[in-house]
């Protein structure tokens, strides 16, 4: 399915808009589970799904097919569910306060909800110090490409690669561990 995926991107990139239904369509589940790490509620992840897949109809004639096609996908998927976040974030403080319940009720609070969310935060503050962290970060451990599969993705040499991701779980592991 790979080989096939990576050839209708190749002639959707290259004009042939009568493959995207198709692409669409096989992605959508990937993008799924992809903004699903990150977006605890199904109707956030479903507008981050929406946006994503979207952005990958518009986008993908800069598709160069120098990496993946999935390992593009899952980059457009994660910045487009980091984007939702932030989007939800800052409606969640342009609300009035006395709207908001002063702390969340740990019987309707999942902990993997918590701990995604702290995940996003721990990715926000390394982005505004570390940008260049960020995505080899994800790629790796969120995505699940090798080392090599992201030093193509990010056109910098592996060693850069490995050596950036280490930073990069350093500083989040670092972020996640202080309360």
């Amino acid at each position: 399915m790979n080989e096939d995926l990576e050839h209708l991107a190749a002639r959707a990139a290259a004009g042939d808009q009568s493959v995207l239904p198709t692409i669409l369509a096989a992605i959508r589940p990937q993008v799924q589970r992809r903004v699903a790490k990150f977006l605890p509620y199904h109707e956030d992840a479903e507008e981050a799904v929406q946006d994503t897949l979207l952005q990958v109809a518009n986008k993908i004639q800069t598709f160069k097919g120098t990496g993946s096609f999935v390992g593009w996908v899952t980059v457009v998927a994660t910045n487009q569910a980091r984007q939702t976040y932030r989007s939800l974030k800052r409606r969640s403080i342009e609300q009035s306060a006395e709207l908001l319940p002063e702390s969340a009720d740990p019987r309707t609070t999942s902990v993997i909800a918590g701990s995604r969310l702290d995940l996003l935060e721990a990715l926000e503050s390394l982005e505004s110090s570390h940008p260049q962290l960020v995505q080899p970060l994800i790629l790796r451990d969120l995505g699940s490409l090798t080392y090599a599969e992201i030093a193509v993705e990010l056109n910098v040499p592996l060693g850069t690669v490995k050596a950036r991701i280490h930073q990069a779980r350093k500083a989040v592991a670092e972020r996640l561990t202080v309360r």
